[in-house]
């Protein structure tokens, strides 16, 4: 990987802090980058855990199988699942297994889909199978 070592697996607060001060009115869209684990990890949610050791990769499987109602519910949808792979333009040492683009009819309802109770009980397939993260929101523009 690149030289920078540090993971990032949530927000922080001043990172939600800065979401809110952005203003954005009207959809959101959320450019995920996603680094999967070889094994899934367990240990944060034991009770999630299936009986058998299962990839990283069918962690996250299970994740987006549990999320789709509650990120349908509050508004939002899913543009683009795709498989990443080598840079075209970017870092040859940096690798992206999964790229992944949600747009959220507003900041208010992907809040209200991040901390819907129904979700935050499999949010744990999340945290089992994601090595390393990083979220953009993209606020839609008709300007260069």
């Amino acid at each position: 990987m690149s030289g920078d070592q540090q993971t990032y697996l949530e927000p922080t607060q001043e990172s939600g802090r800065a979401l809110f001060m952005r203003g954005i009115a009207g959809p959101v869209v959320m450019l995920n980058l996603i680094r999967l684990r070889e094994t899934a990890d367990y240990s944060a949610s034991p009770e999630l855990a299936p009986p058998a050791p299962i990839t990283g990769a069918e962690a996250f499987d299970r994740y987006i199988a549990h999320t789709m109602p509650y990120l349908k519910e509050s508004g939002g949808e899913l543009l683009l699942l795709g498989r990443g792979g080598a840079f075209f333009i970017g870092p040859t040492d940096e690798r992206w297994d999964i790229a992944m683009v949600v747009r959220q009819s507003s900041i208010q309802s992907f809040i209200a889909f991040a901390s819907h109770a129904e979700y935050l009980k499999v949010l744990g397939h999340r945290t089992a199978a994601i090595e390393d993260s990083r979220l953009l929101p993209l606020e839609e523009t008709t300007t260069r």
